[in-house]
């Protein structure tokens, strides 16, 4: 009895959850949002527009330091392992080669904004 209880309760749930989903959007409805486009370009002007290559940059430069972290997130944890010299020089070594490739990219100016 219980699990057709349980059954019947998800189900009502679920049912009612998605018909506010279809209800609720309807109630404020505006040009805007109807607009099969809603990322801010112009749906009738020309499609090759030129893209500037910044945007590129930028989102590369944010992966690799985002990639940074994500190596260096077990390093309290590996800090407690027996051969603590060689994983602090590893770490370091890391650090180092992204901090070189980031004076690099500054000194380039690849990371102005200005073209």
């Amino acid at each position: 009895m219980n699990l057709m209880v349980s059954l019947f309760m998800n189900s009502f749930i679920a049912l009612l959850l998605i018909s506010v989903a279809f209800w609720l959007p309807q109630l404020n409805v505006y040009a805007e949002k109807a607009s099969p486009y809603e990322c801010g370009f112009d749906p009738m002007g020309s499609a090759r527009l030129p893209f500037s290559m910044k945007f590129f940059l930028v989102a590369i430069t944010f992966l690799l330091f985002d990639l940074e972290i994500a190596l260096l997130l077990p390093l309290p944890w590996a800090s407690q392992t027996n051969n603590l010299n060689l994983m602090l020089t590893m770490a370091l070594l890391l650090v180092l080669i992204l901090t070189l490739g980031l004076a690099y990219e500054w000194v380039q100016k690849g990371l102005e904004w200005i073209e």
